[in-house]
């Protein structure tokens, strides 16, 4: 990567102010129920630190519409956070204005400040539109760095439009480098036999994705809602399950060109309803789903087809559930490719919210060799191989500090 990168800024005696993704889920209590977004910003955090600067961090999380909303507060990452680093974290009461201007004059070197929900402010997802909030959060650090994968897909306020007022001085964080190096050499330099398991609900949100992908593996495993749109293009009877008829044809064209690299699921669970204690069955993919019924799960059949598929893997990319995930009777598939995924020898780099509590939930984290924090993002990356938050990151030969 030839962009500035953290470890290439003079941090010692600087304000710097770093874009984080601590959009974290939290339960009805406002409590952080996963911290893996905050834990995976700690190398960026913990080197400012370290080098002797102060930190302004600054996030959104969940969609408050531009308004200060309580249940939306990154209050509860605040605490997180200073738990995790056993010091202070200070909690700004906004992102923007002269009392935040003022706790930011008042830092010293290895103060840490968090900026309230920059989505608090409709200005933050449309830049264009106001174009002083992202120069009054620039105003606020010497030095700017974003570590923010998850978000680097959008040319928001805080992630593209704030490096105008960082010529020469906005660098990458330790985690988007990481990701950049992960998902990057696996799409250029992949190790051989490259396999990709792409699942989720829908074809349309990952058209890109699928094309991509097929130019570049050995192997594309399909689960998940999509698969039933693929069946529908292979004349195959699916009952009431998710298809999306107007994208039928896309499917045949993708199996008409890429069909010896493209495999379906075999078998599947089948329900009446999408509800934990619905009466379930395992057909045959090949027999055809009837009426009235769906398919909500890969079946056993599929699991040890692609369990022996995978086992001369090289590189495994996965993204997206098997199944419904959030039904326990649905998410047999998900947690059993969890299991292969994260015993296999390959380098394994996972994305997905669902596939990281599966793998959370079984304690199987930390044998993937990376987890993407991204969702959309990390889609993106794979179709396109660079991000616009990436882009506008200063260059290596563009230092002007």
């Amino acid at each position: 990567m030839n962009k500035l990168f953290i470890e290439d800024l003079p941090i010692s005696g600087k304000k710097v102010l770093m874009r984080v993704d601590f959009n974290v889920p939290l339960d009805p209590d406002l409590n952080v129920v996963d911290p893996t977004r905050i834990k995976a910003a700690l190398p960026s955090i913990n080197y400012v630190l370290d080098k002797g600067g102060a930190l302004i961090l600054m996030s959104h999380l969940g969609r408050p519409k531009g308004a200060p909303t309580p249940e939306y507060s990154l209050a509860p990452c605040a605490k997180v956070l200073s738990a995790l680093l056993d010091r202070p974290v200070q909690m700004a009461p906004d992102c923007i204005g002269h009392h935040v201007a003022d706790l930011v004059s008042k830092l010293n070197p290895g103060d840490i400040l968090l900026l309230e929900n920059l989505r608090f402010h409709l200005a933050e997802t449309h830049p264009k539109e106001d174009p002083a909030f992202a120069k009054e959060l620039a105003s606020f650090g010497d030095l700017f760095v974003n570590d923010a994968f998850g978000t680097a897909h959008r040319k928001h306020s805080s992630t593209f439009t704030i490096t105008e007022h960082f010529p020469g001085k906005a660098a990458a964080g330790y985690l988007l480098e990481k990701e950049i190096k992960f998902i990057g050499k696996a799409l250029t330099e992949p190790k051989r036999p490259f396999y990709a398991m792409i699942g989720g609900a829908k074809i349309s949100t990952k058209i890109g994705v699928l094309k991509s992908l097929l130019k570049k593996v050995d192997r594309l495993f399909i689960g998940g809602g999509m698969a039933f749109t693929f069946f529908k293009a292979q004349k195959i009877a699916i009952g009431n399950s998710l298809c999306e008829k107007d994208l039928v044809p896309l499917a045949e064209e993708l199996l008409a060109e890429f069909g010896e690299k493209i495999l379906l699921p075999v078998d599947c669970v089948i329900a009446t309803e999408l509800s934990e204690d619905a009466p379930t069955k395992v057909i045959d993919i090949a027999d055809g789903i009837q009426a009235g019924y769906q398919g909500l799960d890969i079946g056993p059949k599929s699991i040890q087809l692609f369990q022996d598929e995978l086992k001369d893997a090289a590189t495994i990319l996965w993204n997206g559930p098997f199944g419904v995930y959030e039904i326990e009777a649905f998410a047999k598939g998900t947690t059993a490719m969890a299991q292969t995924v994260a015993n296999s020898k390959a380098t394994t780099i996972v994305g997905g919210g669902d596939i990281i509590a599966a793998l959370n939930a079984a304690e199987l984290s930390d044998r993937i060799s990376h987890i993407s924090t991204g969702g959309g993002a990390t889609l993106e990356y794979i179709e396109f191989g660079t991000l616009p938050c990436i882009e506008v990151l200063s260059d290596k030969a563009q230092i002007r500090i």
